[in-house]
């Protein structure tokens, strides 16, 4: 049964990805407040410039399209790199960027842009980096702009130039032993009725209406108690990805299910769907709702029948198909960021792009 808490404060930490906590990162500096200058940046090779185009990065964990209909792209080792129409250009930590891991950009109401990452939290106005937090930092907006960021001492809300904390209780039981980070938390989404959703490590995902917390579990009919992502569709249902561990074995669940408020939906009888780990989910314009199923590929889902897709250009690259990100930009090109570099679906497959493109 799902249990209804009332409000009391409880610190509370990040829940952090299994894969990019795996893959390490740069130890955490001292945060500063201190704008940081930012010069041209590493501009990569012209198109056409050698037979073959190098990967944007060995791993693309987000992609993001600003207001300006610039495209961004998160890396774990190269920092973020930024496609304006014509030009690539990477911003790395010695531009005053938040580490060379990022993992999350989002942008807030005033139009500048925020960066989480391995080693930090930063604003970018389009001249200087400003950095908030050291440590493990992600970001976030809710359907007003307002940015939130969840960090090793819990999930604040910033208003451009302060943070408040945002207090939240959950069920005082022991996480589930596979936790890799037992109650960690992160900032996920507000959605279309109002209510503010976070996602934890271990210990389900959590409902805030405005007065009540409301908490969700395997028991309720998660896939797992490691939420990863939530998402809203069109129709108002919130879907979930749900991750196991490996700690100290396999746990064998895992997967994606959605709510409509009343009930649970799975899809044990899709084949990588459950049991499975799940990192990405997306509803692009036509409220297609994409998911990317690890060692499977990706699925398509128009609300009645689910269309695989594990075709690409570089299966050199996309072995285990560990898709990270997707979005739709708006000229509808669907972007996809992969373990194993930058990719867009042409109709049919997924078509590597490199710093030359095709663009």
């Amino acid at each position: 049964m799902r249990s209804r808490i009332p409000f009391t404060r409880i610190r509370l930490l990040l829940f952090v990805s299994t894969v990019l906590a795996s893959c390490g990162g740069q130890r955490a500096t001292a945060p500063s407040a201190k704008a940081s200058p930012v010069s041209e940046g590493l501009q990569a090779p012209p198109r056409g410039a050698g037979l073959e185009s190098p990967q944007i990065a060995e791993y693309v964990v987000e992609v993001f399209e600003d207001s300006k209909g610039q495209l961004w792209f998160g890396t774990m080792s190269k920092g973020v790199a930024r496609h304006d129409g014509r030009t690539l250009t990477y911003f790395t930590e010695r531009d005053g960027l938040c580490g060379d891991t990022i993992h999350s950009i989002a942008e807030g109401k005033d139009g500048a842009l925020w960066f989480g990452g391995h080693t930090g939290v930063c604003k970018y106005d389009g001249k200087t980096f400003t950095r908030f937090f050291a440590g493990e930092g992600r970001v976030r907006t809710d359907r007003s702009g307002t940015v939130w960021v969840s960090t090793d001492d819990g999930v604040l809300r910033h208003d451009g130039t302060s943070s408040t904390p945002f207090a939240i209780p959950f069920r005082a039981e022991r996480p589930a032993a596979y936790s890799i980070r037992p109650g960690r938390i992160t900032f996920q989404l507000e959605d279309s009725k109002g209510n503010l959703w976070f996602g934890s490590d271990g210990l389900g995902a959590i409902r805030y209406d405005g007065s009540t917390f409301t908490q969700f579990t395997k028991k309720d009919g998660l896939c797992s108690d490691t939420v990863w992502t939530i998402r809203e569709d069109r129709q108002g249902r919130l879907w979930f990805t749900c991750v196991q561990a490996y700690q100290p074995a396999m746990t064998g669940d895992g997967g994606v299910c959605y709510y409509d408020g009343k009930t649970f939906t799975k899809f044990a009888d899709v084949a990588g769907l459950s049991e499975n780990d799940i990192y990405t989910l997306y509803e692009d314009r036509a409220g297609n709702v994409w998911i990317g199923a690890s060692h499977v590929g990706a699925y398509r889902y128009d609300g009645r029948t689910f269309t695989l897709f594990k075709d690409t250009d570089r299966p050199d690259l996309t072995v285990h198909f560990g898709l990270q990100a997707l979005l739709e930009d708006k000229n509808g090109t669907l972007w996809a960021g992969f373990s194993g570099g930058l990719f867009r679906f042409n109709g049919q497959s997924f078509v590597h792009v490199g710093q030359n493109g095709p663009w």
